[in-house]
C-alpha cells in the first residue's frame, strides 16, 4: 500500500474517542495533511470545522446516505451537522468540547466517504 493511502486506512481502523472539554484541537499542518487525503473536505476558515457536500440523483437516495451517516455518527459517538434536501447533502463536522477540529472528526469523515467508495 502506498505511504498516500496509509493515512485514510488508518482513519478507517480507528474510534472515535470521548474528547474532554478544554482538550486542543489539532494543529493546521495536520488538519491539512489528513485533508490532502480526503477529497472533497473542506476546512472552514478559522480550521474549526470541516464540511463536504454529496449530491445525489433524487431524494431517496439522499435519505438514504443521511441514515448511513446517522448510524455512522451513532456508532462513533460523534455526531455532524447535517443539512440536506432533494438531492445532496451538506455534512459539518467539529468538536465542540475542543472548539475545533480532533482525529474524532477526521475518523467521522474517512468513514462517510467510504459510503460511497466503489
Amino acid at each position: 500500500m502506498t505511504d498516500t493511502v496509509e493515512p485514510i486506512k488508518i482513519l478507517l481502523e480507528e474510534r472515535c474517542e470521548y474528547i474532554p472539554k478544554g482538550t486542543k484541537p489539532l494543529i493546521i499542518p495536520t488538519i491539512e495533511s489528513y485533508l490532502s487525503q480526503l477529497p472533497g473536505w473542506e476546512v472552514s476558515l478559522d480550521y474549526t470545522k470541516i464540511s463536504k457536500t454529496f449530491e445525489f440523483k433524487n431524494y431517496h437516495q439522499t435519505l438514504a446516505f443521511i441514515n448511513a451517516v446517522a448510524w455512522i455518527a451513532h456508532k462513533e459517538d460523534h455526531h455532524p451537522d447535517i443539512c440536506f434536501g432533494y438531492n445532496r447533502a451538506t455534512i459539518t463536522l467539529t468538536t465542540h468540547a475542543a472548539k475545533g477540529i480532533t482525529l474524532n472528526d477526521l475518523i467521522v469523515a474517512a468513514k462517510i466517504d467510504q459510503l460511497l467508495a466503489d
